[in-house]
């Protein structure tokens, strides 16, 4: 991986930029990492414009592909530094995630005025995060900032068609114009590395079956509902709950598992650069969302032959698992309909899926889709 700043000199090419906050540890700069390396397999240079060059996954850059540091305190900020690597790069296309380094994208772009083509990605549901900003807060102005510039994209795509539809509805953006592309989850990568040795107590042979969850500490994935849906499983079955992530929820969840006298059998590890060789060796894997957009996890769960039980949130656990034939539904917040599904998968142990409903979730299926989308197709 090789690395600049962004005041240093930069060489022209044909090329494809991705622009990020940071490399958080998140399923949107996943999704950007998979992408960036199915394109250097196809012979595309690849340059990865931060804010901040930070974050936990960093260190999963493509070797081939370039970090630009524009070394900003912020994604607003960062605007003089990426109009300034526009015009000297002048890449064929700039995709960029997350909703306020979309719309800082989109001003870098009409700003620098150097032909390329802006494409913003949709990965989550707008209606759900705005029940939860304040007044004053910076995502109650996101939606207005969305329905003023996200028309002047070139390009918007959206990972499910739940997502898609949310944005028509709540930011007024025209569906016509918001493309659906599934997440490249699924690569070579990710089943080499779900086969790595796992070196853990909880998964020698003897020990009780592990229910499986993995994601940031916070209100939307409704962790506190799943140890409470968990506590109810322990009454009939005996099993563990590992949560992998990292997030502010940490000590409200961590008093709830000491509440309900858990603290043998629930562990929050925190955030692990490998999930995968988990998901392997686990019994379940439980998503208990409130809300999402396409939750890469759930694919990846499913990848590796892990049966899933899912609240049926807005929006992509539906799509995935196919209205329940490929894993279990459960309604969102039903804390007891959730433990009946984990109970239900613990002693079915069936993975109800096959690698063909699977395809529209592999790197290769989404790069080829990206790779029009940015060389100006539709």
């Amino acid at each position: 991986m090789n690395t600049i700043r962004e005041e240093s000199s930069v060489c022209a090419g044909d090329h494809i930029a991705f622009f990020l906050p940071l490399l958080s540890g998140g399923g949107a700069e996943r999704v950007m990492l998979n992408l960036a390396a199915g394109f250097v397999e196809k012979g595309v240079k690849v340059d990865f414009v931060l804010a901040k060059a930070a974050g936990p996954y960093l260190d999963q850059l493509p070797k081939e592909a370039r970090l630009v540091d524009l070394d900003s305190s912020g994604v607003l900020t960062s605007l003089p530094g990426l109009i300034r690597y526009l015009r000297k790069e002048r890449p064929v296309a700039l995709i960029s995630a997350l909703d306020h380094a979309n719309v800082v994208a989109i001003w870098a772009k009409l700003l620098a005025r150097a032909g390329t083509r802006s494409v913003v990605t949709l990965h989550n549901t707008i209606s759900e995060k705005r029940k939860l900003a304040s007044k004053v807060s910076k995502a109650s102005i996101v939606p207005f900032l969305i329905r003023l510039f996200f028309p002047l994209a070139d390009s918007i795509i959206a990972v499910s068609n739940g997502v898609a539809e949310d944005y028509a509805q709540v930011a007024g953006l025209d569906s016509g114009k918001i493309q659906v592309i599934y997440n490249p989850v699924i690569t070579n990568s990710l089943l080499d590395r779900s086969n790595e040795p796992l070196d853990h107590p909880w998964f020698c042979s003897g020990e009780p079956p592990v229910i499986l969850s993995v994601g940031r500490l916070t209100a939307q994935k409704n962790f506190s509902g799943l140890i409470e849906a968990f506590s109810q499983v322990r009454k009939s079955v005996s099993a563990r709950l590992l949560i992998l992530g990292e997030g502010e929820l940490r000590a409200d969840l961590e008093e709830l598992v000491e509440r309900l006298n858990l603290k043998d059998e629930v562990s929050l590890p925190g955030f692990v650069n490998n999930p995968y060789k988990y998901m392997k060796q686990a019994a379940v894997y439980a998503l208990s969302s409130s809300w999402e957009g396409l939750p890469t996890v759930l694919i990846e769960a499913l990848a590796v032959e892990l049966p899933v039980v899912a609240t049926n949130c807005k929006s992509g656990p539906y799509e995935i698992l196919r209205g329940g034939k490929l894993g279990k539904l459960v309604p969102v917040g039903d804390i007891p309909e959730l433990a009946d599904g984990i109970a239900e998968c613990l002693s079915d142990k069936k993975s109800f899926v096959t690698m063909d409903a699977l395809e529209p979730f592999t790197q290769e299926w989404a790069v080829k889709e990206y790779l029009s989308v940015a060389r100006g197709g539709l």
